[in-house]
C-alpha cells in the first residue's frame, strides 16, 4: 500500500479509501450490507494496508458510523486510522437537523463522535454547500471544533469552484482552520470538475478524494450484472443512462481490459489514480474481488496512449474554454 499526504497537510492517507456507504441497514438502501457482512471487508481492507475510511451521518441514518467504529475498535489501533465523516443532508424532518448552521454542525459532530466511539474525527467533510447559511458561520464553527480537538482536518465535497474558493479565502483571511481535501464525483465518465474545481484544487494544494470512481459500478461491468444495486439504483440511470459517449467509455474500458488481461475496474481506477491531484479514491467493497481489483490498480501503469484512448469518448463533451 502507498501512503500520500492529503493536500498540503501533514496527514498521510492510504492511496485507497474504503467508502463505507455500502455498510449499514438494508432498510435504507436494499444493496447495503449489514454489520456481520460488512466487518470482513473492513478487516480485509486493514490487512491490505488501508488506513483511510470514509462514512457520513446520513449513511443508513448513522448505522454506517456505528459499524465502522465498532470494527476499527476490534481490528485496529485508533491512532493509526484516518476516519472521515460528513454532514449536511437532513437526518429527519426537523428544520434544524440539516445544513451547515452552527447548531447542526456541532450537533452532527457530537453525534458522529458518539456513534464512531472516538473522541476526535480525523477529517470532517461538508457533504454539500449550504446556500442558506452564511459561510462565515460555517467556517468559524468548523475552526472552533478544530481548536477544541474534536476535528483534526477539514474537507469539502461536491460544490461549485467559486463557492469553494470563497470559503477558502474567508478561512485564510481570518486565520481559520482551512480545507485540505475535496471529495467530488470524478471518474472516466464524470469529468466536469476538470474545467474549474480540479484546477482550483491543484492551485490551492487541495487533495482530491473522488467518490464513485467507478461510476456506481458502471465502469466495472455492473451494467451486465443482476444485483440489488443494479436493479434499484435510481441515480445511475439518471446520471449516465442513454448517453452514447457513456457507452463508448465503457466499451473502451472493456476493450483495454481484455487486451491487458485485467478487470475493467483496474483499468478505470488506474486511469483515475494517474490524474493530477488525485490522492485517494473512495472505493466501495461488497464482494471479495473489489478489494483485489482496487489494490492491483495501484501498480497498474497505463501508457500515455492508453490514457488518451480511455479519455477520448468523453473529451469532446467537456466544457470548451472561451478564453
Amino acid at each position: 500500500m502507498n501512503y500520500i499526504r492529503l493536500g498540503r497537510s501533514g496527514l498521510k492517507v492510504s492511496q485507497l479509501c474504503l467508502g463505507c456507504m455500502t455498510y449499514g441497514d438494508s432498510a435504507w438502501r436494499p444493496w447495503v450490507l449489514k454489520e456481520d457482512e460488512a466487518r470482513p471487508f473492513i478487516q480485509k481492507a486493514l490487512e491490505a494496508g488501508i488506513n483511510f475510511f470514509d462514512t457520513a451521518n446520513i449513511y443508513s441514518r448513522g448505522e454506517s458510523e456505528l459499524i465502522l467504529g465498532r470494527a476499527l475498535r476490534d481490528f485496529a489501533r485508533r491512532d493509526d486510522m484516518v476516519i472521515a465523516t460528513k454532514a449536511f443532508f437532513p437526518m429527519d424532518d426537523q428544520p434544524n437537523n440539516r445544513g451547515l448552521s452552527r447548531k447542526h454542525i456541532i450537533h452532527s459532530v457530537e453525534a458522529s463522535l458518539q456513534r464512531l466511539g472516538t473522541d476526535y474525527i480525523d477529517l470532517f467533510v461538508l457533504h454539500r454547500f449550504d446556500t442558506e447559511t452564511p459561510i462565515e458561520e460555517t467556517a468559524v464553527t468548523l475552526d472552533a471544533l478544530v481548536r477544541a480537538g474534536k476535528i483534526r482536518y477539514l474537507g469539502a465535497s461536491s460544490m461549485h469552484a467559486w463557492r469553494f474558493m470563497k470559503m477558502l479565502a474567508f478561512q485564510r483571511h481570518n486565520g481559520l482552520a482551512s480545507f485540505i481535501s475535496m471529495q467530488s464525483q470524478y471518474n472516466l465518465i464524470t469529468r466536469e470538475d476538470e474545467e474549474d474545481l480540479i484546477p482550483l484544487c491543484l492551485e490551492e494544494g487541495i487533495g482530491l478524494t473522488p467518490w464513485s470512481p467507478l461510476a456506481r459500478g458502471l465502469l466495472a461491468g455492473a451494467n451486465k450484472l443482476d444485483t440489488p444495486r443494479a436493479q434499484t439504483d435510481e441515480q445511475a440511470p439518471q446520471w449516465y443512462g442513454g448517453r452514447a459517449e457513456v457507452k463508448q467509455s465503457v466499451a473502451v474500458v472493456e476493450t483495454l481490459s481484455a487486451t491487458r488481461g485485467v478487470a475493467p475496474a483496474q483499468i478505470a481506477l488506474a486511469w483515475l489514480l494517474a490524474r493530477p491531484g488525485v490522492v485517494s479514491p473512495l472505493v466501495g467493497m461488497s464482494k471479495p474481488h473489489h478489494l483485489q481489483d482496487a489494490v492491483e490498480a495501484l501498480s497498474l501503469k497505463l501508457s500515455d496512449g492508453e490514457m488518451t484512448t480511455l479519455a477520448a469518448p468523453m473529451q469532446q463533451h467537456l466544457p470548451i474554454r472561451r478564453w
